[in-house]
C-alpha cells in the first residue's frame, strides 16, 4: 500500500521534475490573463534549475548524509556476514538486453567481492527484488547473481533475497531470511548517501548492522563544492532529496526509530 503512492509522489516532487513542471505551467500562463504569475513561475523555476545544476546545492544536500556513518576500520574483527542492498542495477535494460546493466552505484556490487575475499567465512547476502511499480518477473537479484558469477565470485554460500521493493522491505525480508543471533556482526553495504535511511530501517526491524558505506558522491572536504558537470549535479540533487524525503517518510510511518539515525 505504501510502495505505489511513494513512487507516484516521489516522481512529481523530485526537485528537477517539480521545477520543470512548474516552468511548463508558468510558460502556459504567459498566454493567459495571468501573465504576471506565469512570468514569476518561469523565472523562479529557471533560477532553481540553474542553482541545482551549477551551484553548491548538490553538495550541501549530500554531504551530511555521506558523513553520517564513517566506514569501519580496516583492522575490524571479521564479520559474520555481509548484506548488500540493491540499487546498482537497471532492471529494465538488464531484462531487455539479457545481461546485467550496472548504473553509477557500481561499488555496491564490487566492494562486496573484495570483502568476501578478505573474509571468506562471512556469509554474503544480496537483497533486492523489482522496483517496478507493477512488479516484474526479472528481479535485481537475478542480475546481480549473474554479475557476480561472471566476475568469478564463488556462489556456493551466497544468498539472494528477491522480494523486497524498497529499503524497509530489504530490512524486513533479510531479517526473516537470516534470523540473526545476538552478538553476530553483520556489515551493511550500500551507498554512503543512502546509509542513514538504510540503518534506520534495519534498526526498526530489530536487525543491528555495521555500516560499510561505499559509492561516495562528494569529496568530504570542508567548504562549498561546485559541480563540474550539470547533469551529475542534477542527479545528485535528486538522489539527496530522495534520501532526505525518505528519512522523513520513514519516521512518520514508523519505519525508523529516528529521523536522522546516528552511528
Amino acid at each position: 500500500m505504501f510502495f505505489l503512492p511513494s513512487k507516484i509522489i516521489g516522481f512529481f516532487l523530485a526537485p528537477v521534475h517539480f521545477f520543470i513542471f512548474l516552468a511548463v505551467i508558468g510558460a502556459t500562463l504567459l498566454f493567459t490573463r495571468w501573465k504576471t504569475w506565469g512570468r514569476a513561475l518561469s523565472i523562479a523555476s529557471a533560477l532553481a534549475l540553474l542553482l541545482m545544476a551549477f551551484g553548491p546545492l548538490a553538495g550541501l544536500l549530500a554531504s551530511p548524509l555521506e558523513a553520517r556513518f564513517p566506514p569501519p576500520p580496516h583492522d575490524m574483527p571479521a564479520p559474520d556476514g555481509i548484506i548488500v542492498l540493491g540499487g546498482a542495477i537497471d532492471e529494465r535494460l538488464s531484462a531487455s538486453r539479457n545481461r546485467p546493466t550496472v548504473v553509477d552505484a557500481a561499488e555496491r556490487l564490487t566492494a562486496p567481492i573484495s570483502l568476501k575475499r578478505k573474509y571468506p567465512s562471512a556469509r554474503l547476502v544480496f537483497t533486492g527484488g523489482s522496483s517496478a511499480p507493477r512488479g516484474s518477473t526479472y528481479s535485481e537479484a537475478d542480475a546481480v547473481q549473474r554479475f557476480w558469477r561472471d566476475l568469478g565470485l564463488d556462489q556456493g554460500d551466497v544468498l539472494y533475497e528477491r522480494r523486497s521493493r524498497n529499503t524497509y522491505e530489504n530490512a524486513i525480508f533479510t531479517r526473516d531470511l537470516l534470523l540473526p543471533k545476538p552478538g553476530e556482526r553483520w556489515l551493511l553495504v550500500t551507498s554512503a548517501i543512502h546509509m542513514p535511511r538504510a540503518v534506520g530501517a534495519f534498526r526498526q526491524a530489530g536487525f543491528d548492522v555495521i555500516a560499510y558505506p561505499v559509492d561516495y558522491r562528494t569529496s568530504g572536504d570542508d567548504g562549498l563544492e561546485f559541480p563540474r558537470f550539470a547533469t551529475k549535479a542534477l542527479g545528485l540533487v535528486e538522489f539527496a532529496a530522495h534520501e532526505w524525503a525518505g528519512l522523513v517518510a520513514q519516521r512518520l510511518f514508523g519505519k525508523s526509530d529516528a529521523l536522522f539515525p546516528t552511528p
